[in-house]
């Protein structure tokens, strides 16, 4: 069952670092599929966070969260012309971010919750 699937995680990797030269956030892990690359040591808070990303990865079939994140953060840059608003209005963020410091919330997440906002 997908539920208990977790991801690898790579700590103090230079992929953030690089990325956060493009993104209107200076950001500290990110979910690429089956890996989560994190700039530093990640926390508990920051595990689950990209945890709680790759779980949607695993319900859109990769491919689909792509194309769904994208789709929002444009959507939301053209709503609100600003990059960090459209970013945190992203479905999955707002999924991640409000969840991340629940320690029981992987275990009882409801799949696909995040795609009916």
């Amino acid at each position: 069952m997908m539920k208990g699937w977790r991801p690898i995680i790579i700590e103090n990797s230079l992929v953030p670092k690089f990325l956060s030269y493009f993104a209107p956030i200076d950001i500290s892990g990110i979910a690429l599929g089956f890996i989560v690359f994190t700039r530093g040591i990640a926390d508990d808070r920051l595990r689950r966070h990209e945890t709680i990303h790759f779980q949607q990865y695993l319900e859109t079939l990769f491919i689909g969260f792509l194309i769904i994140y994208l789709y929002d953060y444009i959507y939301n840059l053209i709503l609100f012309r600003d990059g960090g608003v459209a970013y945190r209005l992203i479905r999955a963020e707002v999924e991640a971010y409000d969840n991340d410091i629940d320690e029981d919330y992987l275990e009882n997440r409801v799949r696909y919750a995040w795609l009916r906002r």
